[in-house]
């Protein structure tokens, strides 16, 4: 019997294959990882490609129980071989790139990944790996250093190609240290990160802690942060961002859209092992109607404080730690016994400006040196804190000549340079000149004889300027008078001028006795005259400090002028100490003086004082004033 269909069906088969074998004939088809061993907070890359795939190829990946995909990415490549003879080749590359990390350690394996179309598929190898628990050093190097090159074997792609986020996160740092940012195992599409830019700090010095959202979902906004406790630490704000401002960055091969919460200045105060908690957030995704609240908890950090070498300058405490200039402006040099001088101490750098304290002012006794102002000046940049402390004082001169202010010394530690140092001022030479009506101004020139001469030549010059008088006159004759004390006016012009000097003293002796019949009634006079002169200071004192304290000062010095029958306006404190001492006055009201008058100097050169403060000035200025002769 003859067979005839089997042939036929052996040449059908036949024909489909080869019409098949150019679709697949130049496939390649394989996987790769960029490390082999790596820990269980690990991050790796899983690279699938495909040389020349067929029309409607479809790639399925790998999907193990033991491995989770964090993030996928697709690209193509084109390269044509332009051959000697024969027409050009066009091959194309296709590059599926896999972000994956381990559940648990062990010898774990990748399933081969498929390509299938046409009912026909091909497979990868599988891959071994090697995952140990936790995080295995090394391994952000090798993310690094990036996987190997996958098109290294084909036309046109010729050595390793450059990795497009190589310098992303060095830039986001600013050319720092960049910290290993652990993705979570869970809730790895939203989570709250905590850096530090150093965690290796001598005490005193500057670290940074910056609190990052991580996402990869649309955020509506921030609703609450609660930033760690920093126990040991001198804290300040650097960066406070109002809004969201987000920024690309690329974790573990990972975009990520990162969004600054808060950048704050950390200043150790002591040494040893110091923790920082976990900050916490309350953060709102999506949009308007549609979005959803979640809490996130950063993760915890510590610091490895070093303390200052020893040998240090005296006076160093752990706020002088940074980068200081010390230095000293004075207002004027040459001053008026009388007349204020402002000294202002400047401290300006990098470092714990808030908490450094400068080195205070040493003055001559001569001086009298009041409580000094503190004003500060920070002006963070992006990173560091920075700026000035001011401490202004305000030096009274309290008798006349030429006098120093000794040079000042601030010490210090460069943490730069690991070495101690001293910032120092240079001496300030102040003049105190004779004020005017002061104790210390001298007395007018006396004349001298040939100044008497001169005067005498100078009038005789004058009397004579208009020539020589007539040597003879025209004489008149009249009829003789009766003499003076004949006339009738005589004796009423010598009487009274002795009569107004009678009434004079008489009235004069009245009011005498008047005004000593009620010694009460003349000091209730007195206290009124008193406060009548303190009125118009009465007016200002809801106002100018300077006038305020400036008409106190007017009326209680004119009252002593008035009770000492001389000037007091020049004289210094010490002179009108004296003057009221030999005018009799006791000790107790001569401090009261005193201290009223310094009162008024501190409240016209330095900041104001309260309302109360001026209501007690006014009555210590009339207590004064008021039973003087008591």
């Amino acid at each position: 019997m003859r067979r005839t269909g089997s042939g036929h069906a052996t040449l059908a088969a036949i024909a489909l294959l080869l019409a098949a074998m150019p679709a697949w004939a130049g496939v390649e088809f394989y996987q790769t990882v960029d490390r082999t061993e790596v820990g269980t907070e690990d991050v790796f890359q899983l690279t699938v490609v495909v040389v020349d795939p067929p029309d409607n190829a479809q790639v399925q990946f790998p999907a193990p129980e033991d491995f989770e995909v964090l993030s996928s990415s697709q690209s193509t490549q084109r390269s044509i071989e332009m051959g000697g003879s024969g027409p050009p080749v066009i091959q194309t590359v296709r590059k599926h790139v896999l972000m994956m990390r381990a559940n648990r350690p062990g010898s774990l394996t990748i399933p081969p990944a498929a390509l299938s179309t046409g009912g026909r598929t091909l497979r990868t190898e599988s891959i071994k790996m090697t995952v140990r628990k936790g995080h295995v050093g090394g391994a952000a190097q090798a993310q690094r250093q990036g996987p190997p090159d996958p098109f290294r074997n084909f036309p046109g792609f010729g050595g390793n190609m450059p990795d497009p986020f190589a310098d992303e996160e060095d830039e986001e740092q600013g050319g720092r240290t960049q910290e290993d940012i652990r993705i979570p195992r869970a809730d790895s599409d939203l989570f709250l990160r905590a850096t530090l830019d150093k965690k290796d700090v001598y005490v005193g010095e500057q670290v940074t802690l910056s609190l990052y959202i991580y996402s990869r979902v649309d955020l509506s906004s921030v609703d609450a942060v609660t930033m760690p406790k920093l126990e040991g630490f001198w804290s300040e704000d650097v960066e406070s961002p109002t809004q969201l401002s987000g920024e690309q960055r690329i974790v573990n091969g990972i975009p990520y859209r990162t969004y600054l919460l808060r950048r704050r200045a950390l200043f150790p105060m002591k040494s040893g092992s110091l923790s920082i908690t976990a900050a916490e957030a309350d953060i709102t995704t999506g949009f308007l109607f549609a979005g959803h609240r979640v809490h996130r908890t950063s993760n915890a950090l510590d610091v490895e404080v070093k303390p200052l070498p020893a040998g240090g300058p005296k006076g160093l405490s752990s706020a002088n730690v940074g980068d200081w200039k010390l230095s000293v402006e004075v207002s004027q040099t040459r001053v008026e016994l009388g007349q204020p001088v402002t000294v202002r101490v400047i401290l300006e750098g990098s470092g714990n400006v808030k908490n450094v304290t400068p080195p205070r002012l040493e003055a001559p006794s001569v001086f009298k040196v009041y409580d000094p102002t503190t004003s500060d000046k920070v002006t963070p940049n992006k990173w560091r804190i920075q700026g000035r402390r001011v401490q202004e004082y305000l030096v009274m001169p309290q008798r006349t000549g030429t006098f120093t202010l000794p040079s000042l010394e601030f010490p210090y530690f460069d943490p730069k340079t690991g070495r101690h140092a001293v910032s120092r001022t240079d001496p300030v030479e102040i003049v105190v000149e004779p004020g005017a009506g002061g104790v210390a101004s001298s007395a007018g020139p006396v004349a001298s004889p040939s100044h008497v001469a001169d005067a005498a030549s100078e009038q005789k010059n004058v009397l004579t300027a208009s020539g020589l008088r007539p040597l003879r006159y025209q004489a008149r004759f009249e009829e003789p008078v009766a003499a003076v004390w004949q006339r009738p006016f005589f004796v009423p012009a010598v009487l009274t001028p002795v009569g107004l000097v009678l009434a004079l003293g008489l009235v004069g002796l009245v009011r005498g006795r008047l005004s000593g019949q009620d010694e009460g009634s003349r000091n209730r006079q007195r206290a009124k005259a008193a406060r009548k002169r303190l009125a118009e200071a009465e007016k200002l004192r809801a106002g100018s400090s300077s006038a305020f304290y400036g008409e106190v000062e007017k009326a209680v010095l004119n009252f002593l002028e008035a009770r000492l029958h001389a000037p007091v306006g020049g004289l210094t404190r010490d002179a009108l100490d004296a003057k009221l001492a030999e005018a009799g006055v006791d000790a107790e009201r001569r401090q009261r003086v005193r201290f009223v008058l310094e009162a008024c100097d501190a409240g016209r050169f330095a900041p104001g004082a309260e309302p109360a403060a001026r209501e007690r000035i006014l009555d210590d200025a009339a207590a004064v004033m008021e039973g003087w002769d008591k």
